[in-house]
């Protein structure tokens, strides 16, 4: 086998130029494959990190309250007890939080925006942090007893408000009243795509008041996992232990709780029932881009490969037509057939390999000089990527998996023509004038 390798290697050295141009045809591929897989899992990375900081936790304890069996409003009543309930069948979560649920108009002097609402603690809200980037205020004034609400900068512009201007909430409260309430504009941030155009964050107390809430309710339990891949055991470990706890549940139906709305109103029952959702379930919308994004992927990557494994094909031939004296000079002093076959293997085995490694190098290098210049995305993409610059999330795995899968089918596509030269008989392969 030794001696086989040492062969293969120096006909690739004698043949530098069709190595060449194979080797960086197969370089080109594998840097393509190692880029796109970096952008969707960026792509991903962000979906999960900004949806599961603005819109819900991993794993979400929300529900509707029915004053009549024709109308359901997003609340938790009896809060405390229930918060208290989800720590102890959780104790490895990493954080919990609670936040109210809303809709309303934001109305100032200029125009008005509608959009949902949601009451926070920034006090208690770690993972909001690390996504929002204030550009004015501070994200600290949607803490306390104040009353005080966050805008995106869009929201802002056409508002024609900024921190320290007041505007004004109204919308229906539970009995079908309209209310309204005035807030002061603590802090407004960058707009972050698809979530921020219809969204808005306010203090806790603001929807207490515009909603005329008792104090012991809230709007969902949200549970941070260290491990965002256990939601779904905790989601049934979640329903098992409350149902046990003498919680009435909702049927687990794994959508959005602001689909659920109409399901909900239609239903004959009356009071609290919660409802327990994954990241997964809230975001079903929000991922479609990412499976298209993953489609057409895996669409430009399987023609890649196919382009590169027809050019294998074509280039082995040409070896083949082209060393035809050489291989029946070798089979007639006794090399065999199954040798001549892992000659010819080897050789692509060596190029391909080298290749994948090197377009993975240049790929991964590429990435991180991508993400380090911070390219910003046009407005457009920023609606479904939640981000206004490129990111890239380079994967081991994918590393890996691209340094085996080219090798293997680059192999697989010189087979064939191995298989031709190893079935030359030596008499007949001597005498050939190419």
């Amino acid at each position: 086998m030794g001696r086989l390798l040492l062969i293969a290697a120096r006909n690739l050295m004698q043949n530098r130029r069709r190595t060449a141009l194979l080797s960086a045809a197969i370089v080109a591929v594998t840097m393509l494959l190692v880029l796109l897989g970096s952008l969707g899992n960026g792509i991903q990375a962000t979906l999960l990190e900004a949806g599961t900081a603005m819109l819900t936790g991993h794993v979400n304890v929300g529900g509707f309250y029915k004053i009549t069996s024709g109308m359901g409003s997003p609340i938790l009543v009896e809060a405390e007890r229930t918060l208290k309930d989800v720590r102890e069948l959780v104790p490895e979560s990493a954080q919990i939080v609670d936040r109210r649920r809303g809709f309303g108009k934001i109305v100032s002097e200029s125009d008005t925006v509608q959009g949902a609402l949601t009451g926070i603690d920034a006090t208690n809200e770690d993972a909001l942090r690390g996504v929002l980037r204030i550009v004015e205020g501070s994200l600290d004034s949607l803490g306390g007893e104040d009353l005080s609400i966050l805008l995106f900068q869009k929201q802002a512009e056409r508002l024609k408000v900024s921190v320290g201007d007041d505007v004004t909430l109204s919308s229906q409260v539970v009995r079908g009243q309209t209310n309204a309430l005035k807030v002061r504009v603590g802090a407004i941030a960058k707009d972050m795509g698809l979530i921020s155009i219809m969204s808005s964050y306010v203090s806790k107390n603001v929807l207490r008041d515009l909603y005329q809430l008792d104090p012991d309710t809230t709007g969902v339990i949200m549970v941070y996992l260290d491990d965002p891949d256990q939601a779904a055991t905790v989601k049934a470990k979640l329903r098992e232990g409350l149902l046990q706890r003498n919680h009435r549940l909702m049927e687990d139906e794994p959508d959005a709780f602001y689909h659920k709305f109409q399901q909900v109103a239609g239903e004959d029952w009356t009071g609290m029932k919660l409802d327990v959702t994954t990241w997964e379930d809230e975001l079903a919308n929000v991922q479609w881009t990412m499976k298209t994004f993953d489609t057409i992927t895996s669409l430009l990557i399987g023609v890649l490969l196919v382009i590169v494994i027809i050019g294998v094909m074509n280039t082995m031939w040409i070896t083949v037509r082209d060393r035809t004296r050489e291989i029946g000079t070798l089979r007639a002093i006794g090399m065999g057939r199954l040798r001549v076959l892992v000659m010819f293997l080897l050789e692509t085995v060596i190029l391909s390999t080298v290749s994948a490694l090197l377009g993975v190098s240049l790929g991964a290098a590429i990435a991180g000089l991508l993400n380090w210049l911070q390219i910003p995305v046009s407005p457009g993409f920023q609606i479904f990527l939640m981000s206004d610059t490129l990111r890239l999330v380079v994967a081991p795995y994918s590393l890996v998996m691209a340094v085996v899968v080219v090798p293997l089918l680059t192999t697989f596509g010189a087979l064939f023509p191995a298989s031709r030269a190893a079935r030359l008989k030596p008499v007949t392969a001597m005498q050939h004038a190419g």
